[in-house]
């Protein structure tokens, strides 16, 4: 499979769910990132892989000229629509991670929370962030740590899924330092934060939160047999029974920040 016809597939799924459901749970990770990077009234400000706006809508309160954008069309009109009810002015549009459609140092900020991290090609996507963010300007992303829970969720869906074609990143390499380091070391001097981003709740109601709202899940499962389902739905509670107590699940959510400002 080409990596276009890859890209096709995962715009289908991210926009197959109400992802803004899920969004709602990455709050704490959303406020961290705005906070880091720190938007001022009028600065331009680009969000990549921006889902359903919540970084976007964020920068966008504090004043920022905001631009976000995604490779899933049916994310972009939820954005859009989500903007419009809380009268938010901010230009939504579809656009590949790997092939922006904006000049060169066009934006004084450029983000990406759980967004840019699931393009195929890891160096493209390095240097179109590089590209769009004029000198002095500042660059935050957020990924999941290898080691960490949000890593072994990915892992457990891998296990039911073909591999992916040759040459596709692994997201969850954008979590190790020295990885993103050495994408976007040369363009950005760098600096690191770490968080843990938990959200105690019930297992039961934590998968169907899951399996209805983030669209790679609900694809995913969708397109597997009912012993397969069984098993996937079986993986996912064994692994929060890991971190159950009384009832409630809380399992780490370790995460890498990656801050950087352009040389």
């Amino acid at each position: 499979m080409a990596f276009e016809a890859l890209k096709q597939q995962q715009a289908a799924a991210w926009g197959s769910a109400p992802f803004e459901n899920v969004a709602a749970e990455l709050a704490n990770v959303h406020d961290h990132l705005v906070r880091e990077l720190d938007p001022q009234p009028g600065e331009t400000w680009l969000d990549v892989g921006t889902g359903t706006g919540a970084v976007a809508s964020r920068a966008a309160r504090a004043g920022a000229a905001v631009t976000g954008s995604d490779l899933a069309p049916a994310l972009i009109e939820t954005a859009k629509r989500l903007a419009a009810e809380e009268g938010l002015e901010i230009t939504y549009e579809v656009g590949d991670a790997e092939e922006l459609p904006y000049g060169n140092a066009d934006f004084d900020v450029v983000s990406s929370s759980f967004g840019a991290i699931f393009a195929p090609d890891h160096k493209a996507v390095a240097r179109e962030l590089a590209r769009v963010t004029r000198p002095g300007g500042r660059l935050g992303l957020t990924a999941w740590d290898p080691t960490g829970g949000g890593a072994d969720f990915f892992k457990i869906m891998g296990r039911f899924r073909p591999p992916p074609p040759e040459g596709v990143g692994n997201p969850l390499d954008w979590g190790r330092e020295d990885y993103a380091g050495d994408l976007l070391g040369t363009d950005f001097e760098l600096r690191f934060v770490h968080g843990d981003d938990r959200h105690p709740g019930d297992p039961e109601e934590m998968w169907q939160l899951t399996v209805t709202s983030f669209g790679p899940m609900k694809t995913l499962y969708e397109s597997l047999d009912e012993q397969q389902r069984r098993e996937l739905r079986d993986a996912y509670m064994g692994y929060m029974q890991r971190y159950e107590k009384d009832g409630q699940a809380d399992p780490p959510g370790d995460y890498l920040m990656i801050l950087g400002r352009r040389k």
